[in-house]
C-alpha cells in the first residue's frame, strides 16, 4: 500500500508516493528522469522489493512532472525542488539515501553531501549525452561525497559500464540493458529477470550500508 503527499518547494508542488517499510530502518528517498516519472520499472521495482527487507522507499516526482510539464527545468531549478522536499523524506529521523534515475542521479550525486544523505543511488546515470562522449558528467557522480551506487544498463547510450572513470563508487551492470533497463527479447535473461537484479544489487548495497 502506498500514501502520497504533496510538497510545497521553491521551484512549485512535487509529490512524494511512500512504499513504507513495517520496521525501518533507512529511507531510499529517490527520483526520477527528465523524460519519465516514477512509473519507470525500475524505480517500481525497488518500491516493491525494499520494504520487506526494511527501506521505506519515497518516490520523489519533482515539480514540473507535478505540474504536468513535458520538459525538465535547468539542473539549478532541480536542486532546489530536491532541496526543499528533502526535510519531508528526512523528518521520520531515519538515515536517508538520496537517489534517482538519470536526471534524477545527477541531482542526487550534487546534492548528497550538503543534505546530509547516508549514501547516493544512480540508476542510469547519464555519463554523457549519447555519441557525445566528450561532454562527461563524471564530475558529478565522482564528487558525490558519499558511499555511491551505480546501476548501468549495459547497452546504455548515455554511458557504458565500461567508459566509467575509476572512482570511489560501486557500479552494477545489467547486461543488455539500455537506458531505461529495458532488455531486448534476444537477450540471454528476461525482462523480469533485469529488473531482479536492480533490486537485488540495492537490496544488497542498502544492506551493507554503516547507518
Amino acid at each position: 500500500m502506498s500514501t502520497s503527499e504533496i510538497i510545497q518547494t521553491g521551484a512549485g508542488e512535487a509529490r512524494i508516493t511512500w512504499h513504507t517499510a513495517e520496521k525501518a530502518r533507512l529511507v531510499l528517498a529517490v527520483s526520477h528522469g527528465a523524460g519519465g516519472g516514477i512509473e519507470a520499472r525500475d524505480l517500481q521495482a525497488l518500491a516493491g522489493a525494499l520494504p520487506p527487507l526494511g527501506v521505506s522507499v519515497a518516490l520523489v516526482e519533482q515539480p514540473w512532472r507535478v505540474a504536468g510539464k513535458k520538459v525538465a527545468p535547468a539542473p539549478k531549478t532541480l536542486d532546489t525542488g530536491w532541496r526543499d522536499l528533502w526535510p519531508a523524506v528526512a523528518k521520520q529521523g531515519l538515515p536517508v539515501v538520496a537517489g534517482g534515475r538519470s536526471a534524477g542521479a545527477r541531482v542526487a550525486c550534487r546534492t548528497a553531501a550538503e543534505l546530509g544523505a547516508a549514501g547516493a543511488l544512480a540508476l542510469s546515470f547519464p555519463l554523457h549525452p549519447p555519441g557525445k562522449p566528450e561532454k562527461s558528467r563524471a564530475p558529478e557522480l565522482l564528487g558525490a561525497g558519499v558511499p555511491t551506487l551505480v546501476v548501468q544498463g549495459g547497452n546504455d547510450p548515455f554511458g557504458k559500464p565500461a567508459e566509467f572513470p575509476e572512482g570511489a563508487y560501486e557500479l552494477v551492470e545489467v547486461p543488455f540493458g539500455d537506458h531505461g533497463f529495458a532488455v531486448p527479447k534476444r537477450a540471454s535473461l528476461t525482462q523480469r529477470e533485469a529488473l531482479d537484479v536492480i533490486a537485488a544489487a540495492v537490496g544488497e548495497w542498502l544492506g551493507a550500508l554503516a547507518v
